[in-house]
């Protein structure tokens, strides 16, 4: 029943609110193909905290980086710099909020999965977003991160867990911070509600966005702690 009141819901959105591409304005969807085209789709794997950047052939964090990190490795679409990838995140993700951009976000992620021919192998993993200060979520309504994450896991066809991970401290917004005031600004902030529900399996942290990595390096440490057998971030964009 809740399948046919989501289709039919759909259904009244687009029939009387349509979407528009939000580069050219094309009635249909909010990222038309030849919109979509003007995206380069990453083809390789980076070191996650390398400023090089550093390719690596195994996709896993540089043998430099490693020891200093619990991010086993990072999956990133597209870089933050195309004004079309920027442009999507911002209106997905602040004021007027337009949700539905999760859809073209996560087909991002899923292009550059492609590429790099991880598609298959990816169903092995569980699907966790980093999560919202609950009084974030309020304020927001909603995680976009929570709403890629689920787009993507019906791809993968893998779990998505949104509650197995929680921000317990609300902090101030990583974007006004430098690197060494993110690392502090975010240290000891989630902690892992529901451990049982990740022992020895591999997870894959969704995010919209990569910049220094403080923040999902610290729920990488918490869901390892936690008992998680590797962890590997898997974003929009890195900027």
């Amino acid at each position: 029943m809740r399948r046919v009141f989501s289709a039919l819901q759909e259904l009244f959105l687009d029939t009387f609110f349509p979407s528009f591409c939000i580069n050219c304005g094309r009635e249909q969807s909010y990222l038309c193909q030849d919109c979509f085209a003007l995206i380069d789709i990453v083809v390789r794997q980076y070191c996650p905290f390398c400023p090089g950047p550093t390719v690596v052939l195994n996709g896993r964090t540089c043998r430099r980086c490693q020891p200093s990190h619990t991010l086993a490795g990072l999956f990133c679409a597209a870089s933050y710099d195309n004004r079309i990838v920027k442009t999507m995140i911002h209106r997905c993700k602040y004021a007027p909020y337009i949700k539905s951009l999760s859809k073209p976000l996560a087909s991002l992620i899923i292009a550059h999965l492609i590429q790099i021919n991880k598609l298959a192998c990816s169903k092995e993993y569980i699907c966790i977003p980093i999560p919202l200060h609950k009084r974030k979520h309020k304020q927001r309504g909603f995680n976009q991160a929570e709403l890629i994450a689920k787009e993507l896991s019906t791809v993968l066809l893998s779990t998505m867990i949104s509650d197995v991970l929680v921000k317990t401290k609300s902090t101030p917004a990583q974007v006004t911070l430098k690197k060494e005031q993110r690392k502090e600004n975010i240290k000891s902030a989630f902690a892992c509600s529901l451990p049982e529900r990740i022992q020895g399996r591999r997870i894959l942290l969704v995010d919209d966005m990569f910049t220094t990595g403080a923040t999902m390096e610290e729920c990488a440490k918490t869901l390892k702690h936690a008992g998680a057998k590797e962890v590997w971030g898997i974003v929009v964009a890195r900027g």
